[in-house]
């Protein structure tokens, strides 16, 4: 063979290479995004299985705030059955939103706000809460540097192609002034 050849074949292995090793490194980086995807679920599932032992210990102090409890247990079941990042974003920020009065209307049962039993699910609440702002910060964190290699040229010229599409932050985008709102009790 003369030495053209082996330049040309030189080139081809190196150019298969360095797919290999591109593709392995947004296998890696979409791994790592699922990953973080599923951290959330598990922090979400914890807060899910609060809610119940929460709207019970409300419920004995403060029966006669049924539409309260209600609203509670229903953004529960649609957080629950929400499916995809952008989905289940909406769906726990419509729980977060119903938790914020239900914590609200604590304030005006004193027997309530001093009972152990809802302190305790309170802190866990909120123990949980942080727990899921961390896991959402490395979720989008995740997704940004995936969603930026397979945009970036080279890897943008074979990564759709290969599988590779672009994923969903797990934001508060149009929902976020209602989360931030602060709950109203009325009496």
């Amino acid at each position: 063979m003369s030495t053209a050849a082996w330049v040309v074949i030189g080139l081809v292995v190196a150019l298969i290479a360095w797919v290999i090793v591109v593709y392995n490194g947004l296998v890696a980086m979409r791994q790592r995004v699922n990953q973080a995807f599923a951290d959330i679920d598990v922090q979400l599932k914890q807060r899910h299985d609060l809610v119940p032992n929460l709207v019970e210990t409300v419920k004995g102090y403060a029966a006669h705030e049924r539409g309260t409890l209600e609203a509670v247990v229903q953004a529960r079941n649609a957080a629950i059955a929400a499916q995809g990042p952008a989905q289940m974003a909406a769906a726990e920020n419509q729980l977060t939103g119903a938790l914020r009065q239900l914590f609200a209307l604590a304030e005006a049962y004193p027997d309530l706000k001093a009972n152990q039993n809802f302190q305790q699910l309170q802190a866990e609440l909120a123990d949980i809460e942080n727990k899921i702002a961390a896991a959402r910060r490395f979720f989008n964190n995740a997704v940004q540097e995936y969603n930026t290699s397979i945009e970036q040229f080279p890897a943008a010229l074979f990564a759709p192609s290969l599988g590779f599409q672009r994923r969903e932050f797990f934001d508060l985008a149009e929902t976020r002034a209602t989360v931030e709102q602060v709950p109203q009790v009325k009496f």
